[in-house]
C-alpha cells in the first residue's frame, strides 16, 4: 500500500491539509482574541449611552429595516456609524475572516467524508483509513481540532461579543449584497452559547454538546473514531513510558482527543456506563486535570459534572484513598528525584562512559521527573478549581496536604530536570554526530595493537623475554584482520561479532599463560576495551533523542508556567546567573511548539511561518516577562544612588584644603554607592550570561532583551511620572502650571542623570535610548491626544510609537486626555482672550481685571527644560489639530448663522450694495454702519468666541515656534545653519521652475518638501500665521461679514499709549492681539482676493469716518473707531509681514500721518 502522506496520495494529503488548517486556525483565532476592540464589549455606561445605538447583537435580524431607519432619522447618529465603519472595519474583517475558515473547517470535513464514501479516493474507504496508522491519528486530529476551535472561540471571544461583531461586519461590508456569501451558516453557528468564561458563571445547559451539533458530522465517523481511541494507542506512546505508572501520562495526548470528541456523541457521557468505565480505567485512573490543546486545561470532575455515565465513571478516580496515594507517591517523589538529578547535574559526573553504560537509568530517572511535574502542576493548579464549588475546594485541599506541595520545590525539581535534559541532549547530539568517527578510530586503534602483539610473537621484536611463538603469531594476524573486516553499516552483525573478538582475546590469555607478561595483558586489556568502545558507540540510537523528546514535553504548561513567574523573578533577583538555568526551562517550553506545527509542516503549508511565530512570539514574550525582574531591580538600586548622589555625596571642589579632605571623602554615602553599581553590573551579567538562543523559531540575544528590559522600565517610569506630574486642578486660585513644570523638570532630569550614570555599567547607549524612548511617548500621547479631533482613529496596533515588547502604558483618566492634553488645556486656560490681555512687546499675560502678570514666554523654556524639544514640537502639532477643528467649527457656524440666515442675508446685501463703489465715501457713514452692525448683533458672539481662540492658539504656537528656534541655534547651531541654506535654496529652486517650467521641480512622489516641513517645524524654522489649515470653497459677502464684525468690535477697545489697544471695560472683554491674530489666521485660509476686498472695506470706513468728523467738528479730532481700524490696519501688515502700500492704497498717506501724531 502507498504511504498514506505520500505526495501522490490523494486521500492522505487532503486529510492532512484539514489538520493542517485547523491548527492554523487555531493559532489566528488565540491572536486576534488579544485584539477584540473593547468597544464590542459595551462595558461602561460611557459606551453604552455613545455607541449602543450603532453596535447591536443578532436582535438586529428580527427588524434590520427598523433598525437602519433608526440610524437615518439621526444624521449625528450616521455620522458616528460611519466614523466608526472606518476605524473599525479591518480588525471586523479579520475576525470574520478566521470566523469563516472555521465553518469553512467543518464543510471540508465533511466533504472529505463524503467523498470517501463515495469513493472518489480509489481503494481508500473510512475502514481502511482508519486501520493506516497516519490515516487514523489525522481522522481523529480532524475532528479534534474542529472542537477544540469551538471552544478556543467560546472561552476567548465571548459570544455577545461575536454577535455584536458578526453584525456589525453584516452591515459595513459587501457582504450582504454577494449571493455566494455564507454569513448566514456563520452566524447559525457562532450564534452565543450563554457561556461565559468569568469566574462562577454557571454554566448552560447542554452545553458544549448543543454548540458542537449546530453543523451535523457523519455519526458513523464519530463513533468510528471514538472507538478507535477507546482500543488503540494511536500515537505509539507506550512504548516511551514503559512503567504501567505512568500510562496514563503516556496517553495524555488521545485523552485530551477523546474528551473534546466525546461531546460530539453526548449519549457515552449520558448513559453509556460500561463504555465510560473503561474510557475513565485507561485514561484517567490516577487524574482528573487534563490539558487539552497548547495549555487549555480542563476539570473533569466539573466538565463531567452534567453527564451520569461519565461522572460514575470518575467516581473510583476521586475516592479519598486514591487521591491520597497518588498526591502522597507524587509528593514524595519530589525530593528523591531532586536529589538525583542534582547528584547527575554535579561537574564531571555525566561523561561520556557514564552515559553510554547507563541510558535506561537516566532515561527513567528524567520520565519520572517529568511525570511527576506534570501531575503536581496539573493537579495543583488555581484555576482549574472553581473557589465557588465546595466539593472542588476540598479535592484541591487533600492534594496539596497530602502532596506536601509546594511551588518552590517544584519549580526548583523542574528547573534541574530541564537542565538535565538539556545537558543529555546536546550530549546525545555531539555522540550521533561523532558516531562514525569515533567507532573507525578504535577499530584502527584495536587491530593495531593486534598488529603488534603479532609481530611480538614473531621474535624479531626486541620485547624482552618473549620467545617465538608461530601459532599465537598467526592468530592475533587473524584476530586484526577481523578488527578490520567490521562494518559500521551492518550494526547488528559488527556487534555480534565484537562481542566473539572480546571473549577470544580473553580465553587467549588464560589458555597460553601470558598473564605472566604484563605488558601483553596490557596490549589485550587495551584492545578489549577498544572493542567494548565501538559496541558502546554503535548503540547510540536516535531512537534515545526521540524518546527524550516524547518525555520531556511541557506543552500542558503553556499557560500554567505563568503562576511560577514569581518564583522565578524571585530566584533571578536572589541569584542573577540562574538566568542560565532558566534557559533550559524555556528550551523545553519551546518544545511545546512541535504539537501545533508538525502537521503543518508535514503538509508543506505556507501557515508554517505566521503560526510558529505567533507561538513563538508569545514564548519570547513571556521570557521577556519573567527576565524584566532585572532592570525593575536595576531601576530600584539607580534609584537608590541617585538619592545618595543629590543629597548625601559632594561634590569635590577643583582646590581643596588639606583639613577638608576628610569630610569630602564621605565614605560611607560613596561605598554604598559603589555597593549599588556593582549589584547592577552583577543583574547585567547574569542575563548576558544566557547567550543568544533560539526560541521556537525567534533568536534571542541577551544583550537585546536587557536593552528592551531597560527601555521598558524607562517607559513606565517616565510615563507614569508624567502622568502624575502633569495634572492641574483648574479651580487653583493661582495656577500649578509653573511649578509642575519645574517639579517634572527636576524629576526628568533625575531620570536624566542616573541614565548617564548607569550606561557604562551595563554597556547601553544611555543618550539614545533615553531620546528615542522620551520621544516615543511623548509622539504617543500626542497622536492618542489628535485622535480626539480625527474621523478615522489611529488604533494602538496601528500606531508607529507603540510596540508590543515595549509598550508605552495608558493611564485612566476620566475625562480620557493624556498628559500633553492636560498641559494643553491648562495653558490654553490661564491665557483665555476672556480672562488676560496679552502685550506683544515683552510676551506676558496680565489679567484684565486685577493687572497682575498670570504667565509671560519663560513657561515655553520650562516646557522646553522639562519635556525637551518633542515635547514642545508636540505640543505644537495638538494645537495645529485644535486650530483646524476651531475652524471647522467656525464655517460651519458661519453657514448656519449667516449665509443660510434669510435675515441676516437680507441686511448685509443692501449693506454692500451702499458701500458701492469702495474706492468712494459712504455718505452718512456713522448711522449706515451702526444701523447693520446693530441689526446683525446676535451672529458676533459665536464668531468672536472662534477668532479670539484661533488668534490665541496662533499666539502660542508663534510663542513655541520662537523658543525651538532659540533652543535649536543655541545647542545645535550647524543643523539650524544646515536647514536655513536647505530651504532658501529648495525656495530659490521652485521660484526658478515658476519663471521657467524647463528647470527641475520635485516630483510628486518625491517627499523632500513634505519632510523637510517636519524639519523646520521640529527646528522653529517657520511662521505658524502663514499656514494654511484648512480647505475651502468660495463663500459670497465673506470680507463683508469680517468687516462688519471688525467694526462691531472696534467700540469694545481704545488705545493706551504705553499698551496700546486695550479693553475699555472689563465688563464686556477682549483682547486685541488674539483678535488681529485671529482675522489674519481666517483670511488666510481663502483666496488673497477676499484679503485685498477687506482691506479696501477697512480703508473705506477709515476715510468716510474721518470725512464724516471734519465736516462735524470745527477742530476736527480723529475718531476713535478710526484710530482703532488705523491700528488694525498697522497690526496687520506687522502680522502679514505684507508691504506696506498695500493698506496705503485704500487709506491716504495724510491721514496715516494725523494718526501717527496720535501714537
Amino acid at each position: 500500500m502507498v504511504d498514506f502522506l505520500a505526495d501522490n496520495n490523494l486521500c492522505g494529503q487532503a486529510i492532512l491539509r484539514i489538520v493542517s488548517r485547523g491548527n492554523a486556525i487555531i493559532a489566528e483565532l488565540l491572536r486576534l482574541s488579544e485584539f477584540i476592540p473593547n468597544v464590542f464589549r459595551l462595558r461602561d455606561k460611557a459606551e453604552q449611552q455613545k455607541y449602543g445605538d450603532i453596535i447591536c447583537d443578532f436582535s438586529y435580524f428580527k427588524g434590520p429595516d427598523d433598525y437602519e431607519g433608526k440610524l437615518d432619522s439621526k444624521s449625528e447618529l450616521q455620522d458616528l456609524d460611519e466614523e466608526f465603519r472606518e476605524n473599525h472595519i479591518e480588525i471586523l474583517t479579520r475576525f470574520y475572516l478566521a470566523f469563516e475558515s472555521v465553518h469553512k473547517y467543518v464543510f471540508d470535513l465533511n466533504r472529505f467524508l463524503e467523498d470517501l464514501n463515495e469513493g472518489v479516493y480509489i481503494q481508500q474507504t473510512l475502514e481502511t483509513v482508519l486501520l493506516n496508522e497516519d490515516g487514523k491519528q489525522l481522522l481523529c486530529e480532524a475532528l479534534y481540532l474542529y472542537g477544540v476551535m469551538l471552544l478556543v472561540i467560546d472561552h476567548k471571544i465571548e459570544g455577545e461579543v461575536r454577535e455584536r461583531m458578526l453584525v456589525s461586519y453584516y452591515r459595513y461590508s459587501a457582504a450582504r449584497s454577494s449571493s455566494d456569501s455564507n454569513l448566514d451558516d456563520i452566524c447559525k453557528l457562532l450564534r452565543s452559547t450563554g457561556y461565559s468564561s468569568q469566574p462562577g458563571s454557571k454554566r448552560p445547559p447542554n452545553y458544549p454538546e448543543s454548540y458542537f451539533q449546530r453543523v451535523p458530522i457523519n455519526k458513523t465517523f464519530i463513533s468510528m473514531v471514538v472507538g478507535r481511541l477507546r482500543s488503540d494507542d494511536i500515537y505509539n506512546q507506550v512504548s516511551a513510558y514503559p512503567l504501567p505508572e505512568h500510562r496514563s501520562t503516556a496517553l495524555g495526548t488521545q485523552a485530551a482527543l477523546l474528551y473534546v470528541i466525546l461531546y460530539f456523541e453526548p449519549s457515552t457521557l449520558h448513559t453509556q456506563q460500561a463504555k465510560m468505565r473503561e474510557i475513565v480505567d485507561k485514561y484517567f485512573p490516577d487524574n482528573w486535570v487534563i490539558s487539552i490543546y497548547m495549555g487549555i486545561t480542563v476539570n473533569l470532575i466539573e466538565a463531567w459534572e452534567p453527564y451520569k455515565a461519565a461522572k460514575m465513571a470518575l467516581h473510583y478516580t476521586l475516592e479519598q484513598s486514591n487521591i491520597r496515594e497518588q498526591a502522597g507517591r507524587y509528593g514524595t517523589n519530589v525530593d528523591c528525584l531532586r536529589q538525583q538529578v542534582q547528584q547527575f547535574l554535579k561537574e564531571g559526573f555525566l561523561r561520556e562512559e557514564y552515559v553510554l553504560d547507563h541510558i535506561p537509568k537516566l532515561l527513567n530517572c528524567l520520565r519520572d521527573c517529568n511525570v511527576t511535574i506534570r501531575w503536581l502542576m496539573l493537579h495543583t493548579a488555581d484555576f482549574v478549581y472553581d473557589p465557588n464549588n465546595k466539593r472542588l475546594r476540598q479535592i484541591k485541599d487533600q492534594v496539596l496536604n497530602d502532596s506536601k506541595y509546594s511551588p518552590k520545590t517544584l519549580f526548583q525539581l523542574l528547573l534541574d530536570s530541564a537542565q538535565f535534559e538539556f545537558v543529555l541532549k546536546e550530549m546525545f547530539k555531539q555522540m550521533l554526530s561523532e558516531k562514525q568517527v569515533k567507532w573507525e578510530s578504535y577499530q584502527k586503534e584495536g587491530s593495531e595493537r593486534m598488529t603488534e602483539l603479532a609481530e611480538v610473537f614473531s621474535g624479531v621484536k626486541p620485547l624482552t623475554r618473549v620467545e617465538k611463538n608461530e601459532n599465537l603469531q598467526a592468530w592475533f594476524r587473524e584476530i586484526s584482520k577481523q578488527i578490520s573486516s567490521l562494518n559500521y553499516d551492518d550494526s547488528t552483525a559488527a556487534g555480534r561479532k565484537t562481542v566473539q573478538l572480546i571473549q577470544a582475546l580473553e580465553e587467549v590469555q588464560e589458555f597460553h599463560q601470558l598473564e605472566t607478561n604484563l605488558q601483553i595483558c596490557q596490549f589485550l586489556a587495551d584492545t578489549r576495551r577498544f572493542l567494548h568502545q565501538m559496541i558502546r558507540t554503535i548503540n547510540i540510537k536516535e531512537e534515545v533523542l526521540i524518546t527524550m523528546q516524547i518525555i520531556g514535553d511541557l506543552s500542558y504548561a503553556w499557560q500554567l508556567i505563568d503562576s511560577y513567574t514569581s518564583i522565578m523573578q524571585e530566584g533571578i533577583r536572589a541569584s542573577p546567573s540562574m538566568v542560565t538555568k532558566l534557559k533550559a526551562t524555556f528550551l523545553k517550553l519551546a518544545s511545546a511548539l512541535d504539537l501545533p506545527l508538525m502537521r503543518i509542516n508535514q503538509a508543506n503549508s505556507p501557515d508554517l511561518l505566521s503560526v510558529s511565530q505567533y507561538y513563538s512570539g508569545e514564548l519570547v514574550a513571556y521570557v521577556r516577562k519573567v527576565l524584566q525582574i532585572i532592570p525593575e531591580s536595576m531601576f530600584r538600586s539607580l534609584a537608590k544612588i541617585i538619592k545618595l548622589q543629590t543629597h548625601n555625596v559632594m561634590e569635590v571642589p577643583t582646590r581643596l584644603d588639606k583639613d577638608k579632605l576628610k569630610d569630602y571623602a564621605q565614605l560611607d554615602a560613596r561605598y554604598e554607592v559603589a555597593k549599588f553599581t556593582h549589584a547592577i553590573s552583577i543583574f547585567t551579567e547574569g542575563i548576558l550570561m544566557m547567550k543568544t538562543t533560539l526560541v521556537g523559531i525567534i533568536k534571542v540575544d541577551p544583550k537585546q532583551l536587557l536593552e528592551d528590559g531597560i527601555r521598558k522600565e524607562l517607559v513606565r517610569k517616565v510615563a507614569l511620572a508624567l502622568h502624575k506630574g502633569l495634572t492641574f486642578n483648574p479651580k487653583a486660585k493661582t495656577s500649578e502650571l509653573m511649578p509642575k513644570l519645574k517639579e517634572m523638570a527636576a524629576t526628568m532630569d533625575g531620570f536624566y542623570r542616573s541614565f548617564e550614570y548607569i550606561q557604562d555599567y551595563v554597556s547601553i547607549y544611555g543618550l539614545k535610548i533615553w531620546q528615542e524612548e522620551v520621544s516615543r511617548i511623548i509622539n504617543y500621547n500626542v497622536e492618542q491626544e489628535c485622535n480626539n479631533f480625527l474621523r478615522t482613529k489611529i488604533l494602538d496596533w496601528q500606531s508607529m510609537y507603540q510596540s508590543t515588547h515595549i509598550p508605552i502604558p495608558k493611564f485612566q483618566q476620566a475625562d480620557g486626555s493624556t498628559f500633553i492634553g492636560r498641559l494643553c488645556g491648562e495653558i490654553l486656560r490661564i491665557t483665555d482672550p476672556k480672562m488676560t490681555c496679552y502685550i506683544e512687546q515683552i510676551n506676558t499675560w496680565y489679567d484684565m481685571k486685577t493687572h497682575q502678570e498670570v504667565t509671560n514666554k519663560q513657561l515655553f523654556s520650562e516646557i522646553q527644560n522639562s519635556l525637551g524639544t518633542f515635547g514642545l514640537n508636540g505640543l505644537d502639532r495638538l494645537l495645529c489639530f485644535m486650530i483646524v477643528k476651531e475652524l471647522q467649527i467656525f464655517l460651519n457656524m458661519l453657514h448656519r448663522n449667516v449665509l443660510r440666515d434669510r435675515a441676516v442675508m437680507d441686511t448685509i446685501k443692501p449693506f454692500q450694495n451702499q458701500l458701492t463703489p469702495i474706492e468712494g465715501i459712504v455718505a452718512n457713514s456713522s448711522k449706515v454702519y451702526s444701523a447693520t452692525v446693530t441689526k446683525t448683533q446676535k451672529i458676533w458672539s459665536y464668531y468672536l468666541d472662534s477668532i479670539l481662540k484661533v488668534g490665541q492658539m496662533q499666539i502660542l504656537r508663534q510663542q513655541i515656534a520662537n523658543e525651538l528656534s532659540y533652543s535649536c541655534k543655541f545647542d545645535s547651531k550647524h543643523l539650524a545653519a544646515a536647514l536655513e541654506n536647505l530651504n532658501q535654496a529648495l525656495l530659490a529652486d521652485v521660484e526658478a521652475h515658476y519663471q521657467d517650467p524647463t528647470l527641475p521641480y520635485p516630483k510628486d512622489n518625491n517627499t523632500l518638501l513634505y519632510e523637510i516641513t517636519a524639519y523646520m517645524e521640529a527646528a522653529g524654522i517657520h511662521n505658524p500665521l502663514s499656514k494654511i489649515y484648512i480647505t475651502t470653497r468660495r463663500l459670497p459677502y465673506f470680507p463683508v461679514v469680517n468687516f462688519l464684525f471688525l467694526i462691531s468690535q472696534l467700540p469694545k477697545v481704545q488705545y493706551v499709549k504705553n499698551q496700546g489697544m486695550v479693553c475699555k471695560k472689563t465688563t464686556d472683554p477682549i483682547d486685541w492681539p488674539p483678535l488681529v491674530v485671529g482675522l489674519v489666521t481666517l483670511l488666510k485660509q481663502f483666496h488673497s482676493r477676499y484679503t485685498e476686498h477687506f482691506l479696501a472695506l477697512i480703508g473705506q470706513f477709515v476715510r468716510s469716518t474721518v470725512e464724516q468728523s471734519t465736516t462735524s467738528q470745527k477742530i476736527p479730532e480723529m475718531p476713535a473707531d478710526a484710530v482703532a481700524a488705523l491700528m488694525f490696519l498697522e497690526n496687520y501688515v506687522y502680522y502679514t509681514k505684507l508691504p506696506r502700500k498695500v493698506v496705503e492704497a485704500h487709506v491716504p498717506s495724510f491721514i496715516f500721518d494725523e494718526f501717527r501724531t496720535i501714537l
